[in-house]
């Protein structure tokens, strides 16, 4: 005969049994993994934006080209008065050269931008009215990341490496 020693269930759980008590301490588990799962998978979709890598850089140049330059130039200049409001309200597409403010925001608010549009009260004042679109139906997360990658990659060095230290400080502040 085997001599096992008894698992210890604390309080209600004991009346309820071991299979519910150890299907709880399962649910919770898979729920903590999905939590900080979910949490690096955000982190994640935004650092995926380096300017550092050739191939990401080009698919973004291309990116770029067919979704954005449009407004914000070929050059990534943005249009004329960027910073003056146009006859209907609305501002200008400003530059993603190093003249403007992209390099001022994490990545995770510039992927958000691109996905979401520059949605009032997340990215923008409230009743902010704009003429940026939310790309999130039309780029893959991937393609996001890459024309991100590529406005990045036009940037200075200096500016980059300012970039990505406000991106470190948007990190540590989660």
């Amino acid at each position: 005969m085997t001599n096992r020693s008894p698992i210890m269930i604390p309080g209600a759980y004991a009346k309820a049994g071991p299979i519910v008590f150890w299907s709880l301490v399962a649910g919770a588990l898979v729920a903590v993994i999905a939590v900080g799962a979910n949490e690096f998978l955000k982190a994640g979709a935004a650092r995926r934006s380096d300017p550092s890598d050739a191939t990401l850089v080009e698919r973004g140049r291309t990116v770029y080209d067919r979704h954005c330059a449009a407004c914000h130039g070929a050059q990534l200049e943005g249009q004329a008065n960027w910073q003056s409001r146009l006859p209907n309200g609305r501002m200008p597409a400003p530059p993603h050269d190093a003249s403007g403010h992209t390099w001022h925001h994490p990545d995770e608010v510039l992927f958000g931008i691109v996905k979401e549009g520059l949605r009032p009260g997340k990215y923008a004042p409230p009743g902010y009215k704009s003429d940026m679109p939310a790309f999130g139906g039309t780029l893959a997360d991937d393609e996001t990341a890459a024309v991100i990658a590529y406005i990045m990659s036009r940037w200075p060095r200096e500016i980059q490496l300012r970039q990505a230290e406000i991106d470190r400080n948007a990190r540590t502040r989660r």
